[in-house]
């Protein structure tokens, strides 16, 4: 029997979406913490959100796609705003404090927040035993890495606690969004869908982003970062990240959770010398196991909600 090529294979969309969510996603936590140097965390997802809105939104008006229209509209605007204007406007206030390596490490808790948020949903699936000792594994990496003190850190580094606790808090609204939006039953493309997320978020963010008393720099790096953040962080993967939830079980599009990490640490080091010893490395594999274990464990609905005509972008 003659081998198809990969592209041919039914889910490649989907797969290559999440290629793209593991590598851009990686880079997008240098790009925040170099942005942030330049615009207030409220000004720059202000910003960055109404030109990758807009631009999606246009893109799609042009071709004719099906918009969500009345509650579907309000619905996936209000999921927008809690996993991106939650979950990320968390992130962009967090790196003011903490590198981005390290941020992107108290990200991989995600994962659990997930879980925690599918069991307290209506007719969700219960938490199980190995499940919460996954849960578990994962905190321990985590506390592990929190009590580092000057070994994991700069000397000089404060709010580590404060950015760990504004951190969950983004992932907890990241986690409610993305499963209420993954169960909202829509005709509406996933890239439309993304679209208007983000433009909601650029929306809402407006009003802060003014009232901030905080100028704006226009530098060139401040500028390239957001530009960046727009094209790859939302059109390119915030788009791919909605359609790879819609597409793919849960257990596999979430697994940029290892990626991201890995791709953030490294970046940090090589572009401001962010800190990364053996603790560091200590405290990601042990979050890592407990991310496995529930991934391994959690039986979270896997069936797309999402319903659209194929022939709809």
């Amino acid at each position: 029997m003659t081998n198809l090529p990969v592209r041919h294979h039914p889910q490649f969309s989907a797969y290559a979406a999440l290629s793209c969510v593991c590598f851009f996603w990686g880079t997008t936590y240098l790009g925040i913490r170099i942005a942030i140097e330049s615009f207030s965390p409220a000004t720059l997802m202000c910003l960055r959100y109404l030109l990758s809105g807009g631009a999606l939104m246009g893109g799609a008006f042009l071709a004719g796609a099906h918009l969500p229209r009345g509650r579907e509209l309000w619905l996936t605007a209000g999921y927008g705003l809690l996993t991106i204007g939650v979950g990320t406007g968390c992130l962009s206030v967090a790196e003011q404090w903490i590198p981005s390596g390290l941020a992107a490490l108290f990200v991989t808790t995600s994962p659990f927040w997930m879980v925690g948020v599918e069991a307290l949903a209506p007719g969700g699936e219960r938490l199980h035993a190995p499940t919460i000792g996954g849960m578990l594994v994962g905190v321990t990496g985590v506390a592990f890495l929190v009590s580092g003190g000057p070994a994991s850190l700069d000397a000089g580094q404060r709010g580590v606690l404060a950015a760990f606790l504004v951190l969950q808090f983004g992932c907890s609204g990241w986690a409610a969004g993305s499963i209420g939006q993954r169960k909202l039953n829509s005709r509406t493309h996933p890239f439309v869908s993304g679209a208007v997320q983000q433009l909601a978020t650029g929306l809402a963010y407006a009003i802060p982003a003014f009232l901030q008393p905080r100028p704006a720099h226009w530098t060139a790096h401040g500028v390239g970062a957001l530009v960046y953040l727009a094209i790859f962080g939302g059109i390119v993967g915030y788009s791919a990240y909605v359609f790879a939830v819609a597409r793919l079980p849960v257990a596999v599009a979430t697994i940029y959770n290892y990626v991201n990490p890995v791709i953030a640490v490294a970046l940090g080091w090589l572009f401001y010398r962010e800190p990364f010893g053996v603790r560091e490395a200590v405290a990601m594999l042990i979050i890592f196991a407990g991310v496995a274990i529930v991934k391994n464990t959690a039986r979270v609905s896997v069936e797309p909600r999402v319903h659209h005509d194929s022939r709809e972008a």
